[in-house]
């Protein structure tokens, strides 16, 4: 009776402990939840992230611009964001270090109507474009529109909801708006034969897009649980892009007014991004260094760093496993 009792008690404190274990982690995405966050809530509800000692709290974001912000100011400790914002804000002072790629290839796109007489970014002089402040492209437009001879300041931006874009595009409200290339076919359906469309990468202009950003501080002091949560990351990616309904399924379980075969799509314009040869032939969710090299160049020349920085102190591929990798 007694052996069975202290057998009790220790399964119960190694429970206890097991419990006791367990880190809540914070990670701010860039915009609300969509299919480019599956593989978010997939490890998390296959319990990926648990086990590694990981309780992850997955918040809903309102911008790259403010997941950079916060979590370059250690208010969070691990976000997501666009790259070629995280460049400039290290300029200005935000110590994030990049520890996973997600886009290799630019998402960002501007939709317009056809209707209306534009044909391409030289004709966005003096037009108004609307798009949530936070948003990512508002701080690399300038990059867009210097490549293409327009004068930056010569748009006029109008702060609207992510949810409210293309209403006030039908409703001429706006001339212009940004979005990511992953719910393009939502502007297909919505705008048909009157879409206009120009992908930032078909301009000129293709810097890495969302990456998972750490602050620098929480990284120095956290570096093995920032190597667990990485992994299990590009782990979950991998296992998406093998077999995605799985993936999406977990996503809209767990954000019940997301439709699963709108993300389901959504999804597969990501892995689209998601492809270039450094993830499909070095490691999936990699920074290329010619390429950060590159992207630092861009930001410097069209829309400029406050204060100079090694590049490569921006990021980090440490933590990935060089074994998996982004299907050919």
């Amino acid at each position: 009776m007694f052996k069975r009792f202290v057998l009790a008690a220790s399964i119960a404190a190694s429970l206890a402990g097991a419990a006791q274990a367990q880190t809540k982690v914070d990670f701010i995405l860039n915009w609300v939840p969509g299919g480019d966050h599956a593989p978010y809530y997939f490890a998390k509800k296959l319990g990926w992230y648990a086990k590694e000692g990981i309780d992850l709290n997955l918040e809903p974001g309102k911008g790259s611009a403010v997941s950079t912000q916060r979590v370059g100011a250690g208010a969070t400790p691990i976000g997501l964001a666009d790259m070629g914002g995280v460049l400039v804000a290290k300029g200005k002072g935000a110590d994030t270090v990049a520890v996973f790629n997600v886009y290799a290839n630019s998402p960002q796109g501007m939709y317009w109507l056809k209707s209306s007489g534009i044909k391409g970014v030289k004709d966005f002089a003096g037009k108004k474009i609307g798009n949530p402040a936070g948003d990512g492209a508002r701080v690399m437009w300038p990059a867009l529109a210097k490549a293409n001879g327009v004068d930056p300041k010569a748009v006029t931006w109008v702060n609207i909801d992510a949810n409210g874009k293309l209403a006030a595009l039908k409703a001429k409200s706006i001339d212009v708006t940004t979005s990511f290339y992953n719910i393009h076919h939502i502007f297909q359906r919505e705008l048909g034969d009157d879409m206009g469309f120009l992908a930032w990468r078909d301009a000129g202009l293709n810097p890495y897009g969302n990456s998972v950003i750490v602050n620098a501080d929480y990284l120095k002091n956290n570096r093995a649980l920032v190597d667990k949560f990485v992994k299990v990351t590009q782990r979950a990616f991998a296992a998406c892009v093998k077999e995605p309904n799985p993936c999406v399924q977990a996503l809209v379980d767990a954000n019940g007014a997301l439709k699963f075969d709108n993300e389901l799509v959504n999804w597969q314009l990501v892995e689209k991004l998601m492809s270039d040869k450094f993830s499909r032939e070095v490691a999936l969710g990699i920074h290329d260094d010619a390429r950060m090299a590159a992207d630092y160049d861009l930001v410097k020349e069209y829309i400029g760093v406050e204060k100079a920085f090694d590049v490569k102190t921006v990021y980090t591929n440490e933590f990935l496993d060089r074994s998996i990798k982004m299907t050919k």
